[in-house]
């Protein structure tokens, strides 16, 4: 697993948690490491060790868990930088949403050794998507994508119902149905400016 994975689960955990129960999940992992590092590669499962060891300290459902990581990485003030290329991708949710399936793609510009799950977005019907999460991973990976999707709405005010419908071995199906992409106003996003919270 690539280590800006763990490393950016362990800034959730820190956090969210406190460096105590952080302290307390590595050591309940037994990972033998307190700080990851961004640019290293770490057998899968010492990932997956840590991650239950989260859900077993903090007597939090797994997937609730993922979701408020995928949640982090959008609104967490220490996560400027995510939320900023997410935005890149559309001036409204819609526009956002149909570019999502390009977000593995544009994260390897960054991180060239990166590998994200792969990602399609098929429009059903009017205002009714499917996001497709084919991964070794996809049942976890779609719930951190469920929050990271609910994040970016709020973040640019659109009204979504979502959830993870289908999961078999390897694929996972995101469920999103936008209501209204102009339901509230959302946040501001400019670029080379500082945004601050729509009143």
């Amino acid at each position: 697993m690539h280590g800006l994975i763990n490393k950016t689960l362990q800034h959730f955990l820190l956090d969210t948690y406190g460096p105590a129960a952080w302290a307390a999940i590595a050591r309940n992992a037994k990972a033998d490491i307190q700080n990851f590092e961004a640019m290293l590669s770490y057998p899968a499962q010492v990932t997956s060790d840590v991650l239950n060891a989260a859900v077993d300290y903090l007597s939090k459902p797994k997937d609730s868990l993922l979701e408020d990581l995928g949640t982090y990485l959008v609104s967490h003030p220490n996560c400027g930088v995510p939320r900023r290329l997410l935005r890149f991708s559309g001036v409204d949710f819609l526009d956002f949403l149909n570019a999502f399936d390009d977000l593995p793609d544009r994260a390897r510009l960054a991180v060239p050794d990166l590998i994200l799950p792969q990602l399609e977005v098929e429009e059903k019907s009017l205002g009714l998507y499917e996001l497709h999460c084919v991964h070794d991973f996809a049942s976890d990976a779609a719930h951190v994508l469920l929050g990271l999707l609910r994040a970016m709405a709020d973040d640019y005010g659109a009204l979504v119902l979502m959830d993870v419908q289908d999961q078999t071995e390897g694929h996972s199906l995101v469920s999103v149905q936008l209501i209204e992409a102009a339901y509230a106003s959302g946040n501001n996003f400019e670029l080379g400016v500082i945004e601050r919270r729509a009143t």
